[in-house]
């Protein structure tokens, strides 16, 4: 018998140090894409701020050098360089080749951290090319490097320093051999997360440099720094909305442990935007602080409402919804202790946690209403318009809930569903007019592409209530045939196709309504995004025909290339496509329906803070010009095409 399948006792490996890591990265950043590649400035960047929340730092500066390395230097008290007596070596280099070691397990080292499972500067360490830390402490500079996790020599002094300097300075190179798909870091990326974290401490200084410019160009540098913290965080979050007050409500205080800010204000939109962080680390599925804080308000608005006569004695209390409407606020808790649910930190369970932001903020609010009386109103008035909103749109969800065959309720007459019904098998594209509708149900594969044909722009959804979305038809007709519900009813497990193509024009009113579709996912079905549901259909821009040959181009630049392959002379009849109906069946198959051909593009929240999105649709879908024209003016150059 060959020895290949046998499975004894030494088939079993025992992975030694940082081995681990390398083995099996995504245990430790999620993953070895883009989001998984930044992830390493995040480890990084977080103990610099561990330094600062516990009060010896107020600068951070990351620079992404030359050759796509990064540099994080922090003015804290640097990592000790005494020798830890338990590992018998350098403390420091504990802290970045062994797994599961730092000062934030207890001992005194910090009362609150964001990098929790002490594996942040070695998983950093085990996953670059190169790693060197430099430390400032009692006038000297002592230095350490590393190679894919490995010591290159002992902690030793390189030089001095000047007296009373302290901090830390690590720079590292990604390992290519690790992260196939990309090492190249992205300033925009890094920008967002960085400004983020400066808005959640106050008075922390952070400062981002990107040295990869041209050599007579300038490096692009972008400082924050935010006296007013979580307040300036909403300030900065609300930009692109109208206020229906001035003033930014702030709550601070500490309880069982848990040091609580809150900061909120009410604008004219309807989406509420809260976002919550424990020890600065964001955490999209919310949890303890987050029900807390919600259920304050509730009871708070409610208790005021009717002490105020503002609600009927006959009338039913407010819903939370009701009173979120239009809601931006940032909640933030520092905790010494905090457990969170999962490994990805997504959402937080301490029951103290809950007590401490109810108790806050339900007697801090109290006494604001009781204060600003004008306010308080003009909020209470607000959340009883979407209380009958909200009735409103109940008695139309009900209507467009799918049953079951049994129950009776058909899909929408205009959709042509496929035969197959394993969604994993079923993708529905999502159609621009009656003509290309026509087109694409002819070009389809019966079997496993549904169409469905919309009648011009749906609703935008930025400036609309729940009742106007449930009545609109083009909306109703999509989440009855994606089958999962929406916002609270949303249910992925009953999504009926996994793949939903958005197939619009290639020009502005194609864009245009690509954005419409988009904004309304986002904002009801975010899910669907999040899970890699969500496709752009990429249809040509352009048909070459030459000597009964056809060739299809998506942009210019492959126009020129066929161009220059073929020739360019008078035999050459181009086609410039206004429109999918332009094309016939055969050709619509073929450029942008064919799994074996077609160009998708999933649509990705990869390594964006949810803020910044929700920011950016804001921006483009919302009321407010002035925003809208500086984002346009800031980003005209990263247009590619633009259809004149």
């Amino acid at each position: 018998m060959s020895n290949e399948n046998v499975y004894g006792a030494d088939q079993i490996q025992i992975l030694e140090g940082l081995e681990a890591v390398r083995k099996r990265p995504g245990m430790y950043i999620g993953t070895t894409s883009s989001r998984g590649l930044h992830h390493l400035v995040y480890e990084i960047v977080d103990n610099a701020v561990d330094e600062a929340l516990a009060g010896y730092c107020d600068k951070i500066e990351v620079t992404i050098n030359e050759d796509n390395s990064v540099t994080v230097i922090d003015n804290g008290r640097g990592i000790p360089v005494g020798i830890n007596h338990k590992a018998g070596i350098a403390a420091v280099e504990v802290a970045f080749t062994i797994l599961h070691a730092g000062g934030k397990f207890g001992g005194g080292g910090y009362k609150v951290s964001g990098g929790l499972h002490g594996v942040g500067a070695s998983v950093v360490n085990a996953l670059s090319d190169w790693l060197e830390v430099e430390i400032y402490q009692d006038s000297k500079i002592h230095k350490q490097r590393y190679e894919k996790g490995h010591v290159c020599y002992s902690l030793k002094v390189i030089g001095e320093c000047p007296e009373g300097q302290t901090g830390t300075k690590v720079t590292f190179k990604p390992d290519a051999t690790i992260f196939q798909e990309t090492t190249v870091f992205e300033f925009d990326i890094l920008k967002q997360r960085l400004r983020e974290m400066a808005f959640l401490t106050k008075n922390l200084k952070i400062i981002l440099k990107d040295m990869r410019v041209e050599e007579d160009k300038q490096p692009i540098v972008r400082e924050f720094h935010y006296e007013g913290g979580i307040k300036e965080f909403v300030s900065y979050l609300n930009k692109s909305k109208t206020a229906i007050y001035d003033n930014i409500m702030y709550f601070e205080g500490m309880k069982n442990n848990v040091y609580v800010e809150v900061a909120m204000q009410h604008n004219e939109s309807y989406t509420e935007s809260s976002y919550s962080f424990v020890n600065n680390i964001n955490t999209p599925e919310g949890g303890t602080h987050l029900i807390g804080f919600r259920n304050a308000l509730t009871k708070t608005f409610n208790d005021y409402a009717r002490n105020n006569k503002l609600l009927k004695e006959n009338e039913t209390n407010l819903m939370g919804e009701d009173i979120r409407e239009g809601l931006t606020a940032i909640v933030s808790v520092k905790i010494e202790d905090p457990q969170f649910e999962g490994q990805t930190k997504q959402k937080l369970g301490n029951s103290e946690a809950r007590g401490a932001v109810d108790s806050i903020v339900s007697e801090q609010l109290t006494y604001f209403l009781e204060q600003n009386p004008s306010i308080a109103k003009v909020i209470c008035e607000k959340s009883i318009l979407a209380q009958r909103a909200r009735d409103a749109a109940r008695k139309a969800r009900d209507l467009t809930r799918r049953k079951t065959a049994l129950e009776g309720m058909s899909l929408p007459g205009k959709l042509a569903d496929c035969s197959d019904k394993d969604p994993a098998n079923c993708e529905i594209y999502i159609v621009e007019g009656d003509s290309a509708g026509g087109s694409a149900k002819t070009a389809r594969s019966r079997a496993t592409q549904a169409i469905l044909p919309l009648r011009g722009k749906i609703l935008n959804v930025e400036k609309a209530r729940l009742d106007k979305i449930y009545a609109n038809a083009e909306i109703k007709a999509m989440i009855t045939a994606f089958g999962t519900g929406i916002h609270d009813d949303f249910d992925i497990n009953r999504l009926r196709y996994h793949k939903i193509i958005i197939m619009t024009d290639a020009d502005v009113d194609g864009a245009h309504i690509s954005t419409l579709l988009l904004t309304f996912l986002y904002r009801f079905m975010p899910n669907l995004i999040k899970e890699g549901y969500v496709y752009l259909a990429q249809p040509p821009l352009y048909k070459l025909e030459k000597n009964k040959k056809v060739w299809y181009a998506y942009n210019d630049e492959e126009l020129d290339n066929i161009l220059q392959e073929v020739g360019r002379d008078q035999n050459n009849k181009i086609q410039r496509y206004k429109g999918l109906g332009e094309m016939d069946p055969e050709q619509l198959w073929e450029t942008t329906m064919d799994p074996e051909r077609r160009i998708l593009l999933r649509v990705t929240m990869d390594g964006e803070a949810e803020s910044e999105i929700d920011l950016t649709f804001t921006t483009l879908m919302g009321d407010k010009v002035e925003p809208r024209r500086e984002f346009i003016e800031e980003n005209a150059k990263f247009v590619k095409n633009l259809d004149i």
